[in-house]
């Protein structure tokens, strides 16, 4: 994979359409108001923190482990098993949420157009195409998830030029950015909202053993795919509140929600444009799906070949070279739990969605925090460590983080849209998973001392390729490999 595919990947994962489109109107009605472009901005400039740090370990690490081998190396391996069951059961989760909201949406879309089809068979064609093409070649998604993105950032930008052509600067409303707007009642629910939207994005690191150069690709993709998305939520965000104005805002997004962006583009643009948008977002949806589903295969891969989870799981396919046997569970977990939902007459949006994409969501900044705090671990006592790039950014990233966390928790009611108990009560299961994970690894240290020594193994020697100016030299990493049965193991410095 090249660095273009990985940020499509990263990019589709955050389903920015789908965001915008679902997110933004209710921000807009129970958040700040106009302050939400600056909030986009807020969460754009924290993550970017996070991603100086993220970048420098990357550079290091070539690991199809993600989180669980970013958190060995900075934390320790207990509580890296631990980060890595949670990274299992978070992008499970947003998966299945993600295929109820396309499933919902979908729905919606096709009876508007006299297509009456129950949302289970919507469901069922959306699992089906994700299972056929995580099957495949990594490169063959990223191809189709090029078209769909492609697509659904089209649309937007016509919405926006044309917002900008009929209203001038009066589109981009300076309210936006003052003070008592921005901190203005309703600024941590808007906080919440904003850092959700960019799930996924942190995902490049997971293809790092499938890229052509990974200590150049996974850096600048994680680098563009923040910026990228940034600009984007807080540009259109903008667009829609000079549009509608700042003073009528809240009302009518409060009244729309959903369709608030539709009837932007009815009046912007035309009726066909309309249906274009309302098509290229269930695409948008799908292109989640897929790219959630990847990702949800690597970690299980991953925590397959260490024997975290059943070894079964580490399978390359001969042909598609991908993991075919990861990607099979993943859409087997997909199609029980949303018969589940589906068997309990349970609504796709309200019940199935919020509920898995809000555990899921919480789960993903969790990890994210845990990251950051782990580059500052992993470069505490090396040389090559660096005052702004390994200490004060990942801080930064990290304490903006750790804020996100709290308001989603606080929040949860407003994230799932529900105030059922048995909702409420899902994200103890990512606190279980931390303690099961990282018992399960101490369990490892003292049971299977060869079984734990390979866990997350990376090791670093020096490579002769230069990293960016002011840097010091990249070290190359070797994918970690679980031995045999009475195969010797190499210890690292991983604790």
């Amino acid at each position: 994979m090249s660095t273009r595919k990985i940020v499509i990947m990263v990019v589709a994962a955050a389903a920015p359409l789908a965001a915008l489109v679902g997110t933004v109107p209710l921000a807009f009605a129970i958040g700040d108001g106009p302050g939400v472009p600056a909030m986009f901005l807020f969460a754009g400039v924290t993550l970017l923190c996070f991603s100086v740090g993220y970048a420098a370990m990357s550079r290091r690490i070539v690991n199809a482990g993600g989180f669980y081998t970013y958190v060995s190396t900075g934390l320790g391996r207990p509580p890296a098993v631990g980060a890595g069951l949670v990274a299992a059961l978070s992008y499970n989760t947003a998966t299945v949420g993600m295929v109820g909201t396309f499933s919902y949406f979908a729905n919606l879309v096709g009876e508007a157009h006299g297509l009456h089809v129950r949302w289970e068979w919507w469901a069922l064609l959306s699992v089906a195409s994700m299972a056929v093409l995580g099957y495949r070649r990594i490169d063959f998604s990223a191809r189709v998830l090029q078209i769909l993105l492609a697509g659904e950032v089209g649309i937007l930008v016509l919405l926006d030029i044309a917002v900008l052509i009929r209203h001038g600067g009066g589109a981009m409303p300076p309210t936006s950015f003052a003070p008592h707007t921005v901190f203005g009642a309703g600024a941590g629910v808007t906080v919440m909202f904003a850092f959700a939207s960019f799930i996924g994005f942190e995902s490049a690191a997971l293809y790092g053993e499938e890229s052509r150069n990974p200590k150049r690709s996974v850096p600048m993709a994680t680098y563009i795919s923040v910026i990228t998305i940034t600009v984007f939520y807080a540009f259109t965000s903008w667009i829609a509140v000079g549009a509608i104005g700042p003073s009528s805002l809240r009302k009518v997004a409060g009244t729309q929600l959903g369709n608030m962006f539709f009837g932007l583009s009815d009046d912007y643009l035309d009726g066909a444009a309309t249906t274009a948008m309302q098509i290229l977002l269930c695409t948008s949806l799908f292109a989640g799906v897929l790219a959630l589903h990847n990702a949800a295969n690597r970690y299980m891969y991953v925590l397959g070949r260490e024997r975290v989870l059943p070894r079964r799981l580490d399978a390359i396919h001969p042909r598609h070279n991908a993991p075919h046997v990861a990607s099979m569970v993943q859409t087997t977990l997909t199609v029980v739990l949303v018969g589940v939902f589906a068997l309990a007459g349970l609504d796709p949006y309200t019940n199935l969605a919020t509920s898995m994409l809000g555990v899921g969501t919480l789960g993903i900044v969790v990890l994210q925090a845990a990251a950051a705090l782990s580059v500052v671990g992993f470069f505490r006592n090396r040389p090559d460590r660096h005052w702004w790039r390994t200490a004060l950014a990942p801080l930064l990233g990290f304490a903006g983080l750790t804020v996100s966390v709290v308001l989603l928790v606080r929040n949860f009611s407003v994230l799932t849209g529900t105030t059922n108990p048995v909702v409420h009560a899902l994200p103890w299961l990512l606190v279980v998973a931390t303690a099961v994970g990282v018992a399960y690894g101490l369990w490892m240290r003292s049971a299977r001392p060869e079984r734990y020594a390979a866990l997350a193994r990376t090791e670093v020697r020096d490579s002769q390729e230069p990293g960016p100016a002011g840097e010091a030299p990249v070290r190359a990493a070797v994918p970690p490999t679980v031995p045999a049965a009475g195969e010797p193991t190499v210890r690292t410095g991983n604790r």
